[in-house]
C-alpha cells in the first residue's frame, strides 16, 4: 500500500481559543439547546483559581452544578462520584474543565450516565489469549465541551482511561460518541496552570510530536500535521513556564493536530518500538506512583528507551534525529537512535526535567509493578506482542533506572 492510499475522518466540534473565549459558552448551549451544564473539574482549579467561579458567572442559570473532586489519572471512586452528582443535577450537557485527568474523567462520567452496565463491563477486555477486545457502548452520550487549563491530547478523543487501584491495568474505555462539541483554549484558563505543571505537560506534547516524526511511510495529511506539530511544540516549549498565553495555546494547537492521527490514517501510539514501550512504561509509571507526572515519566525513560530499542525501527529512529537536527545521512544508520536520545537528554535537562527514572522518587522494586502493568496498554499493544518481550522489556526498565 502507497502514502497515497489512505481513509481520513472528520468529526464535527467548534474550536474557540484567545482572550474572552469562555464567553462563547452560552452560545453553545444554546446550539445544543441545553439548560443544565455540569461542571467536572479538579480541587485546585475550583479552590485555587478564580476559573470555576467565572464559568459559573458566564453560565448564569445554565450551570446545574460543579463536581470538583476529580483526581489525578482520573481514578474510579472520583469518576463515580462525579457520575452520581450529574445525575442528581439533571444534567444535560457535561463541561470538563482541566488537563488530561479531567477531560478524559468527563468523558467516562458521560458513559456512566447512559450505559447501564457496571464499569468493569465497558472497558477493554484482556483474554489470555487474544488480542485486547474493546466492547461496543451504544447509548446515546451527552454533549460534551472541553475547557483547557493545560495543552494535551485528550482534548479531542473518543477514548479515556481511569484509574482502578484494584486492577493490574488501566481501564480503557472507548466511544467515538464522547468527542467533544467544542473546545476552549480561554487565555486566563490556561494561565491558571502553575509554571512547572506547565512545563510537565509541554514536555508531554513535544515527546509526542518527537515521536510521531519516527514515520517511515505516512499519508500527505498526516504528515503535514505531523510536521506542524513538532515546529509548534519545539518553539513553545522553552516558553512554556512564562506567564504567556501564546505558547500555551501553541501547544494546545499542537496537541490537537496530534490527536487527528487516529483520524487521518495513523495511530494514538505510533508504529515503532520506542514510542510504544515509553508510552506503555510512562502510562505505568503514573498511574502506580501519582505524584509522579506525565512529562516527567516521559523524559525519564526516552534516552534509555531509543538507546536499546532504537535500532528495531532504524528508519523511523533516523527520521526522528534527521528531523530534530542529531543526525544526517553521512552518517552511519545505526548511530542515529544514540544521537537522537543523547539530544534529547540534554534538551530535557536543560529544562530541569529527570531523564532517569531514579530521579523520580520511586523504590527501584516498583520496577515489577510497572512492567506488569505495562503489558496491558490497549493503545501502546493492542496485540499484545509485549508479553513474549517481558524479558528485554525487564532490561530496559533495569537500564532506565
Amino acid at each position: 500500500m502507497s502514502a497515497a492510499d489512505f481513509k481520513a475522518v472528520s468529526y464535527p466540534f467548534r474550536v474557540y481559543s484567545g482572550h474572552g473565549a469562555l464567553e462563547n459558552l452560552p452560545a453553545e448551549l444554546k446550539r445544543h439547546q441545553t439548560r443544565r451544564a455540569f461542571i467536572v473539574c479538579g480541587r485546585t482549579v475550583s479552590r485555587r483559581t478564580g476559573l470555576i467561579e467565572r464559568m459559573r458567572r458566564i453560565l448564569g442559570a445554565a450551570c446545574a452544578g460543579v463536581f470538583d473532586e476529580i483526581e489525578k489519572d482520573s481514578t474510579l471512586p472520583s469518576v463515580l462520584k462525579a457520575t452520581e452528582a450529574a445525575r442528581a443535577a439533571n444534567a444535560d450537557l457535561i463541561i470538563g474543565v482541566g488537563g488530561g485527568s479531567v477531560i478524559q474523567a468527563a468523558r467516562v462520567v458521560v458513559i456512566l450516565l447512559a450505559e447501564r452496565r457496571p464499569p468493569h463491563d465497558l472497558i477493554t477486555q484482556y483474554p489470555e489469549k487474544g488480542a485486547a477486545i474493546s466492547p461496543r457502548l451504544n447509548a446515546p452520550k451527552l454533549p460534551i465541551i472541553n475547557a483547557l487549563t493545560l495543552p494535551t491530547s485528550a482534548q479531542n478523543r473518543g477514548g479515556s482511561a481511569v484509574r482502578d487501584d484494584n486492577l493490574d491495568h488501566r481501564m480503557e474505555f472507548f466511544d467515538p460518541k464522547t468527542r467533544p462539541t467544542a473546545i476552549f483554549w480561554d487565555a486566563d484558563a490556561l494561565l491558571t496552570a502553575p509554571p512547572a505543571l506547565s512545563r510537565s505537560t509541554a514536555c508531554s506534547v513535544y515527546w509526542r510530536a518527537v515521536m510521531n516524526l519516527g514515520w517511515t511511510d505516512v499519508n500527505p495529511l498526516l504528515e503535514g500535521e505531523r510536521l506542524h506539530a513538532y515546529r509548534l511544540a519545539a518553539r513553545a516549549l522553552p516558553r512554556a513556564m512564562e506567564p504567556d498565553a501564546a505558547p500555551r495555546i501553541e501547544l494546545c494547537a499542537a496537541a490537537f493536530l496530534q490527536n487527528r492521527d487516529a483520524d487521518e490514517g495513523g495511530a494514538i501510539v505510533g508504529r515503532h518500538w520506542v514510542m510504544r514501550v515509553t508510552y506503555a512504561f510512562a502510562a505505568a509509571l503514573f498511574n502506580n506512583f501519582p505524584h509522579i507526572g506525565q512529562g516527567e515519566a516521559n523524559t525519564a525513560l526516552t534516552g534509555t528507551v531509543m538507546r536499546m530499542l532504537g535500532a528495531r525501527d532504524a528508519e523511523a529512529s533516523a527520521h526522528i534525529a534527521q528531523s530534530i537536527g542529531a543526525w544526517d545521512n553521512t552518517m552511519p544508520l545505526a548511530a542515529a537512535p544514540g544521537l537522537a536520545a543523547g539530544y534529547l537528554d540534554n534538551l530535557f535537562a536543560s529544562l530541569g526535567m529527570p531523564t532517569r527514572l531514579h530521579e523520580l522518587d520511586f523504590p527501584r522494586d516498583g520496577l515489577a509493578q510497572v512492567l506488569e502493568y505495562s503489558l496491558k496498554n490497549f493503545n501502546a499493544d493492542p496485540k499484545r506482542e509485549f508479553v513474549r518481550e517481558r524479558d528485554l522489556l525487564h532490561d530496559v526498565l533495569q537500564q532506565a533506572w
